[in-house]
């Protein structure tokens, strides 16, 4: 019997909004209580969830902890720190024309919450956002991918143990399953993905004119100035763009290289691939591997066997493939046409920084841009001329990991952005009241209106 999912989906949204409805989780201890019970789980789950991360990725534990586990538990102990300040009504500024008024904010959870996740992190793009979620008092469904089964089997048990499911509930499935979920009358729906699924959820999203944030992706950029620490900027590049097999949104995407250091750096760049991986990185216990035999399909056929001048190995059965680098890469080749997803490092020339903003810009705002040069003009010049989400100057993929700065693209890689108070203010409706007093009223605003227009021009100036 072929399953109900669109009759499951209204099951579960009419479960949580009886629940929600209560008002319980708008209550500031509960929420605290709840954090605390996710940190606890998450704790007493580490190393099922490290082994869960090294089965479907094969992610060493040191890099499964930093980027997974024990990210998403230092931002659950940032966010316990401050999340009841975040959610203080906030008295502000109220107009001269509306005296004897006060104008106060209220922070308001939404009501349900949809998350999805990606595979490439599947723990923390789960639970990072679920962090704000609960923080801002909302009810949540969570989506993890189907890409890795182990982790979703070890987060489902955790989250069915931790809370209530009308509260926060996992739903696994395949694309039947999301399809039902991303046109569900949800309060709000925040996905991690790429930019052709990200367009179709937002169209789902706009039949019921649910809010969305998109976190999406893009060929993010790493410009190589002439003037660049060359030694530093190797082993930072080699260590953002090869952690996870290459599969992050906000890895260096492709180099842009000054054309009068580019010798000098790249030998520098494999010296640093080969002290991070060893001679053969399909040995090392520090290298991942590609999520599924799709994936392997198509970076395999992005690889340039005339351009490549470092790694090209690769094994279907293992899901391995080499750290990559492929030299003499034009703008128009294969590679540079869509995000690479993969160790795969295309190397590109350039004289002129004009040039170079003139072509990024030319192309989708990327997430990421970064720029390694001690010439502080460039580095202006680069940040006021580029749009992108976020960046790095003289490192890679380090600003995802503050709480003080938010983290989310802008046009085609993502709208929206979370971590630290931005996840709270990303699952919270900012709630606009004008508190007038009943002892006087100002005459000016009611008819007859007769000769007031003096008056009122000169009070809105």
């Amino acid at each position: 019997m072929e399953k109900d999912y669109v009759g499951f989906v209204k099951e579960i949204l009419k479960e949580h909004k009886t629940y929600f409805d209560t008002g319980k989780t708008k209550d500031l201890s509960f929420r605290m209580e709840q954090l605390k019970k996710l940190k606890r789980a998450i704790q007493a789950y580490e190393s099922r969830l490290l082994d869960a991360l090294y089965k479907d990725l094969r992610k060493p534990a040191f890099e499964a902890y930093a980027t997974e586990v024990g990210y998403v538990l230092d931002s659950i102990g940032y966010t316990l720190k401050h999340f009841k300040s975040w959610a203080k009504v906030k008295r502000v500024a109220t107009p001269i024309i509306h005296l004897g008024a006060q104008s106060y904010i209220y922070p308001e959870p939404y009501g349900t919450v949809l998350i999805i996740a990606p595979w490439n992190y599947p723990f923390q793009l789960l639970i990072e956002p679920l962090i704000g979620a609960i923080a801002a008092g909302n009810c949540a469904v969570l989506k993890p991918s189907e890409y890795t089964p182990h982790v979703a089997q070890v987060m489902e048990s955790m989250i069915k143990e931790c809370f209530d499911e009308r509260y926060i509930r996992m739903v696994s499935g395949e694309k039947e399953m999301t399809a039902a979920l991303i046109h569900g009358a949800f309060d709000y729906i925040f996905f991690t993905g790429s930019v052709p699924v990200g367009k179709i959820v937002m169209e789902a999203a706009a039949k019921n004119l649910v809010p969305v944030t998109l976190e999406l992706g893009g060929k993010s950029p790493c410009i190589v100035d002439k003037e660049a620490h060359i030694a530093v900027a190797a082993k930072r590049i080699a260590w953002g763009k090869f952690l996870n097999a290459g599969q992050t949104c906000v890895a260096p995407d492709y180099l842009i290289v000054h054309r009068e250091i580019k010798k000098i750096f790249i030998p520098k760049l494999i010296e640093a691939i080969k002290k991070f991986y060893g001679d053969d990185p399909a040995q090392s216990q520090d290298y991942c591997r590609i999520v599924s035999n799709k994936h392997m399909e198509r970076l395999i056929g992005l690889m340039d066997r005339e351009k490549i001048i470092y790694g090209g190995a690769y094994d279907l059965e293992d899901l391995y493939i080499a750290p990559t680098v492929m030299d003499n890469v034009t703008w128009d080749d294969p590679i540079m046409a869509d995000e690479i997803f993969g160790p795969l490092l295309p190397v590109l020339e350039y004289e002129d920084l004009d040039q170079v903003i003139h072509r990024i810009n030319g192309r989708p705002k990327p997430l990421a841009l970064y720029v390694f040069s001690e010439n502080k003009t460039v580095q202006k010049e680069i940040i006021r001329r580029v749009s992108f989400g976020g960046g790095c100057i003289n490192d890679t993929l380090s600003h995802v990991a503050s709480p003080y700065i938010p983290f989310g693209g802008v046009g085609p890689s993502g709208m929206g952005a979370y971590h630290g108070k931005s996840s709270f203010d990303t699952f919270s409706h900012k709630k606009s009241v004008m508190k007038r007093t009943t002892k006087f009223s100002i005459p000016l605003a009611f008819p007859p209106y007769k000769d007031k227009m003096k008056l009122l021009k000169k009070w809105m100036k």
